[in-house]
Parts: structure tokens; C-alpha cells; sequence
């Protein structure tokens, strides 16, 4: 009786490839503070001017860079990709629940 064969080989040569898991947390948090760090100096920005103009396009960019660019990073399929791009989508939903909408720009009353 034979033993059976061995697992294919890995990038390293042996068996399994590594987990990434570590990766993927380590980089949604720092895209998560990331997306924290840039809506501070776009939300100053939005408020220097002293217009609901500028603080929709403001809220259109945070909106778009965020959601837009973080499906577009998770669509990528790679290790850090993924990682980012749940991060920046994360670090938006957060910002939103925890300001109630006042740092995104979806809080209607910003507009009134």
C-alpha cells in the first residue's frame, strides 16, 4: 500500500500557501484611519468656504473616493487590496454613524 500523495505545492514550495489575514486587518484599519485623516482636511476645506455648495461637492468627494474607490480596490482580488479598499469603505460607514451624518455630508440639516 502507497501513502498518498502530497499537497501541490505553494508559492513557498511546501503544501498550502500562507493566510493573508493579518494583511487584510492591518490594512483595513489603516485605510480606515486613512479615510478619517482625509475627511478631516476635506471637511475643512468644505467649511472654509462658508457654502452648501461646497460642502455637497465636498460630500460628493468623500462619497465617491471612498465607496467608488473601495469597491474598485476590493474588485482588485489581491491581499492589500482588499484590505484598503474594506478600510475606506468602513472608515466612511463609521464616520457617518458616529457623526450622524455631520462629517459626510448626509445629514440634511447641513443643507437647510
Amino acid at each position: 500500500m502507497s501513502s498518498p500523495p502530497p499537497p501541490p505545492p505553494g508559492p513557498s514550495g511546501h503544501g498550502q500557501p500562507p493566510r493573508q489575514t493579518g494583511l487584510v486587518v492591518g490594512l483595513a484599519c489603516a485605510g480606515a484611519f486613512g479615510y478619517w485623516v482625509v475627511n478631516l482636511f476635506v471637511g475643512l476645506i468644505a467649511i472654509t468656504f462658508e457654502s452648501r455648495v461646497a460642502v455637497g461637492v465636498g460630500a460628493a468627494a468623500l462619497a465617491l473616493g471612498a465607496l467608488g474607490g473601495g469597491v474598485l480596490l476590493v474588485l482588485r482580488r489581491k491581499p492589500w487590496a482588499l484590505g484598503l479598499g474594506l478600510g475606506l469603505m468602513i472608515g466612511w460607514a463609521l464616520a457617518s454613524i458616529v457623526t450622524a451624518g455631520f462629517c459626510t455630508g448626509i445629514n440634511p440639516e447641513l443643507y437647510a
